[in-house]
């Protein structure tokens, strides 16, 4: 089993400063960032592809809410520890509710990046994003700081809203020997080895899912253009 090297580690927090950096669309990012990755931890890119080939085959994703569908409600602790509801939110305005894996993923954060850099696009139509994670307190809030996060980032502990919806999964022995030099128990205050599938669910505030995107492939986030156009749609609605 091959595991990350520090040299390697090194090199993939470079590659990770240039795909942040590089002009370009989100997925050209990610796209750049999965190349360079897979040159420097092969091991790793190769294990992803499988653990994808394995959640198609299971649908992996598929019966989460779809266009039309009412968004299941959810009162999850944010950051600071406040609690924060569906429902309220909505009055505020329709929302993008978007899953990720957690801090310490790339692909995440570049993801995170570019909602942050469209979040006055977002809000001049009156639209809203909320984050949700199955991380501790301590890590939204670090990802919060780092990524200069303006929206709620809420704290899905154990994967429970996830799970009902249909998003989360295991991640396989395999990665989770590839994964070992993070500590994943402490993230997320347990070892269960489980995370959502990243995805975006646009809901108006008639509570019903507008728009959604959803990839079993961790490594392909929904366009930025494409969610200010589906949260765009739902403001007009409402």
């Amino acid at each position: 089993m091959t595991f990350l090297s520090p040299a390697d580690a090194e090199q993939l927090r470079l590659a990770f400063q240039r795909c942040r950096d590089m002009e370009g669309t989100l997925n050209e990012q990610l796209r750049a960032y999965a190349d360079a990755s897979r040159k420097v931890f092969p091991a790793y890119g190769e294990a992803v592809d499988r653990l994808v080939v394995r959640l198609n085959g299971n649908g992996g994703g598929e019966t989460a809410p779809r266009p039309g569908d009412a968004m299941p409600p959810f009162m999850l602790p944010d950051e600071s520890g406040r609690l924060v509801t569906l429902s309220a939110l909505l009055e505020r305005g329709p929302i993008a509710v978007m899953f990720f894996r957690g801090h310490w993923c790339p692909y995440c954060r570049l993801n995170v990046r570019a909602v942050v850099q469209a979040q006055e696009r977002i809000k001049a139509m009156g639209a809203q994003v909320v984050a949700i994670m199955p991380e501790t307190q301590e890590y939204t809030r670090q990802v919060k700081a780092d990524s200069g996060v303006p929206f709620p980032i809420l704290t899905d502990l154990d994967n429970g809203y996830a799970l009902s919806l249909n998003l989360a999964i295991w991640l396989g022995a395999e990665i989770q020997r590839l994964l070992s030099y993070q500590d994943m128990a402490k993230f997320h205050g347990n070892d269960g080895w489980i995370l959502p599938i990243p995805a975006v669910f646009v809901v108006g505030r008639d509570g019903l899912v507008k728009a959604r995107f959803v990839d079993p492939d961790f490594r392909k986030r929904m366009e930025i253009d494409d969610l200010i156009e589906a949260l765009e749609s739902a403001s007009r609605e409402n």
